[in-house]
């Protein structure tokens, strides 16, 4: 049978994932009718509550006796680890873009990988339901883009598509009433991408680019057969990153069925297979025969840029609310997470009990973090901190270049906001109401700015970001200072207490919390830290007061998500996570201690 091998790319949101299903249905391969509903490839909990895809997955169609293997990839340049290694496996790539928003940020990220593997592109305008589709103006766009990222003359010519995947249907004009399915995709798939290459007599290599793990098989290494075949138990030689050099025997051998892994006896070169048998086999390596290894080139990953400090929860409440908590347990499930996700790192702190991580931007660790509290581990972190390089030049930092979409009233103040932070302005266009900024940032200029963006245009902004590279150390630079509201003494939080307390600022909680002394209840006014006494209540007495009867108003406290409180964070605070709860808290809790710290740092 022959074989196609296609990776789906785009930005986020502009139907990847229900396009998939869109195929999976029409093919009719997915015959499960639990999860016949939307977006069955995003299957981790995380991804279907954020609507976003974090993970690469795989899913196969036959179609006219060909089998396409699909591979869904992130859209974030948080996650770009997936969508480089992905671009290794395929042939070609269909690429999304929206009816109406047109190439994004992340678009031109995710093409540019494409490009550059020198793959064949099929480009599907989406959402052209949209009542105010333009697609005419988003092929131009397109076209444009190819060109701006260096396109070859044959991948300049794409064919086009028009699609509405929520409606499962498609066709080679913009007109809906003409479309009757999806099928005309799957068609030119077939026409368009070329077929799978590699010599089946060849020595086998094959490039593992994802790991998964199975809890009866173990680890296992998905990729692609470059060259040769691979069969059941079969020997073969697992050559590493250091070109060290390990027999190993294949255990169990799995192509892609739908959405299933099926047991397969062999596999040619071309095939998309999982290998089950080899316990320490990492992304970017090579599966090779022992008779003549030939190892493939390394996949190269683009460095981390933002790291945290993971450590043991240190709190009063420590132990009260999680499973997991000890150093060996948070370090274990750390280094398990590494296996799979390439653009990790992790490094020791300074105590024995606290762990470097590092990874590809805010999100990326964000996402790590809820994974890790609702698998009921507990622990402590710090504030995101960028990385910064030596080099021959000096001190160098990483830059992001910022696409920003927000009111046109609401722009003079996103300018002034970017520019204290050391903001480049690249373009400005409005069009009609709406102003459409591009900035070059310091990626530190970024952290904890997103909550004050949406503040700025009341909620209707949206704000993108690709990373440039690394540029010199810019000196000067304003961090943004907060004061906290913290908590006086150990106790709950009583409406008396709050009452006082929420004068200073803008409460983070209501009654009825237990607090401890040392942990952040609020957000002063001032960019100075107070201390407050939240569980202070009235004292009953048998003497009648002036204000007796009247009715105490407490203010709406502030709902901390995680990404609030991680934007939120100061260099001297910490971030306790526990499956429960989300607490702020001093990274000094002891009063005095603080004050006396403070004033020999001065």
């Amino acid at each position: 049978m022959e074989l196609r091998n296609v990776a789906i790319i785009a930005h986020v949101d502009h139907g990847k994932t229900t396009l998939v299903d869109a195929l999976l249905k029409q093919s009719n391969t997915f015959r499960n009718a639990d999860a016949m509903g939307t977006t069955i490839m995003d299957s981790n909990p995380l991804e279907r509550e954020r609507g976003i895809t974090i993970f690469a997955k795989n899913a196969s169609i036959v179609w006219k006796d060909v089998k396409i293997n699909i591979v869904d990839t992130p859209g974030h340049a948080d996650f770009g680890g997936e969508v480089e290694r992905i671009m290794n496996i395929v042939d070609g790539c269909l690429l999304l873009v929206d009816a109406k928003e047109g190439p994004m940020p992340q678009t031109k990220f995710v093409l540019k990988k494409a490009i550059q593997a020198g793959h064949k592109i099929i480009v599907v305008i989406n959402k052209v339901d949209k009542k105010d589709a333009r697609p005419e103006w988003v092929l131009g766009k397109t076209f444009d883009l190819f060109v701006d990222l260096g396109a070859s003359d044959e991948q300049a010519d794409f064919p086009v598509i028009y699609a509405s995947a929520v409606n499962g249907i498609a066709g080679e004009t913009p007109d809906m009433a003409a479309m009757k399915d999806i099928s005309p995709i799957l068609d030119l798939i077939v026409a368009k991408v070329p077929p799978s290459k590699g010599d089946p007599n060849a020595p086998l290599q094959m490039s593992v680019v994802n790991v998964a793990y199975d809890n009866y098989k173990g680890k296992l290494a998905i990729g692609r057969v470059i060259a040769g075949r691979i069969a059941m138990g079969q020997s073969v030689l697992h050559i590493a990153r250091d070109g060290k050099r390990t027999p190993a025997k294949v255990t169990s051998l799995m192509a892609f069925s739908g959405l299933e892994r099926q047991e397969v006896p062999a596999a040619d070169a071309g095939e998309i297979v999982s290998v089950a048998g080899i316990s320490d086999v990492q992304i970017g390596e090579t599966i090779a025969d022992p008779a003549d290894p030939r190892a493939l080139p390394l996949i190269e990953i683009e460095e981390p840029t933002v790291k945290m400090n993971f450590s043991v929860n240190t709190s009063p409440f420590a132990g009260k609310e999680g499973q997991y908590s000890t150093s060996r347990n948070i370090k274990e499930r750390l280094e398990r997470e590494l296996m799979t996700d390439v653009a990790l790192r992790m490094g020791p702190g300074q105590s024995a009990e606290t762990f470097v991580v590092s990874g590809r931007g805010e999100l990326h660790l964000e996402i790590l973090i809820e994974k890790m509290r609702r698998e009921g581990y507990e622990f402590q972190v710090s504030r995101p901190q960028v990385i910064f390089h030596e080099d021959a030049g000096g001190k160098t930092e990483p830059y992001e270049q910022v696409f920003i979409e927000c009111p046109e009233s609401a722009a003079g103040s996103v300018i002034e906001k970017m520019g204290k932070r050391k903001g480049e302005m690249k373009d400005m266009k409005v069009e009609s109401g709406t102003a459409l900024l591009e900035f070059d940032v310091p990626t530190r200029g970024l952290i904890g700015y997103r909550a004050e963006f949406l503040t700025d245009t009341k909620g209707l902004g949206i704000i993108n970001s690709l990373f440039l590279g690394y540029r010199p150390w810019v000196a000067g630079f304003e961090s943004q200072p907060h004061g906290s509201l913290i908590a006086f003494e150990d106790g709950t939080s009583m409406g008396y207490g709050l009452a006082t307390a929420q004068e200073r600022g803008q409460m983070f909680i209501g009654p009825g919390v237990h607090v401890y002394a040392g942990m952040v209840v609020g957000q002063n006014a001032k960019p100075e830290d107070l201390e407050v006494n939240v569980a202070r209540e009235k004292r009953l007495s048998n003497m009648r007061s002036k204000g007796d009867g009247a009715g105490i108003r407490l203010d709406t406290p502030r709902d901390m998500s995680l990404e609030d409180a991680l934007e939120y964070l100061g260099d001297d605070e910490l971030l306790e996570v526990t499956p429960l709860s989300l607490r702020i808290r001093k990274t000094i809790l002891d009063s005095n201690l603080r004050k006396r710290v403070s004033r020999a740092a001065e």
